[in-house]
C-alpha cells in the first residue's frame, strides 16, 4: 500500500556524487553528521547494512527534554549513486531500539542523488502519517539535518 507524501528537503553540495553517497551509507559518516546542528549523535547507535534487507539505525542525543530519538528500519530499494529508499522505525525507548522490531508502524523514506558535475544534490522525501503539524516539524529538523551535512562535508 503506498503511503501518502509527507515533506521533502533537498539541497546541492559542492562535492562529487561519491563523496555525497559515502556521508548518506557509512556508518561512521552517519554518525558524525546525522543529526539537527543544535543536538548530536548517540555514540555506537549508528548502523548501515547497505544491502536490501539489511538495517540502518541511529540515536539522536535530545537532553532538553531528557530522552535518545532512536530511529531505525530496513533497506528496501538501493541504486547506487541515485536512490536509496528504507523504512523509518521511531522510538524513544532504549529497550525497544534494542529490540529493532520491524513489525511496528513505519513511514517509508526516499532519498535521491543527482551527479551535477562540480556538484551533487541529494533529495530526502518522508511518506507516512503525521499528526496534524508534525510534518512541517519534521521537515524543518531534516532541514537542520541537511545543515549538518553540509558542515561535515565541507570539512
Amino acid at each position: 500500500m503506498a503511503q501518502q507524501f509527507l515533506y521533502s528537503v533537498e539541497r546541492e553540495y559542492p562535492v562529487s556524487i561519491e563523496r555525497l553517497w559515502k556521508a548518506w551509507t557509512d556508518a561512521s559518516e552517519l554518525e558524525s553528521w546525522y543529526h539537527p546542528t543544535d543536538l548530536s549523535s548517540t555514540k555506537g547507535a549508528t548502523v548501515s547494512d547497505l544491502s536490501i534487507g539489511g538495517l540502518w539505525s541511529c540515536g539522536v542525543e535530545v537532553p532538553e527534554h531528557g530522552f535518545t530519538a532512536y530511529f531505525f528500519g530496513q533497506y528496501t530499494k538501493i541504486v547506487p549513486s541515485e536512490l536509496i529508499e528504507h523504512t523509518l522505525h521511531y522510538t524513544t525507548s532504549a529497550e525497544e531500539f534494542a529490540k529493532t522490531d520491524l513489525s511496528t508502524e513505519s513511514h517509508l523514506i526516499r532519498i535521491e542523488f543527482e551527479n551535477r558535475g562540480s556538484s551533487s544534490w541529494s533529495k530526502f522525501s518522508q511518506f507516512g502519517e503525521l499528526p496534524d503539524g508534525q510534518a512541517e516539524m519534521a521537515q524543518a529538523g531534516m532541514e537542520s539535518y541537511f545543515d549538518c551535512l553540509g558542515i561535515f562535508l565541507s570539512k
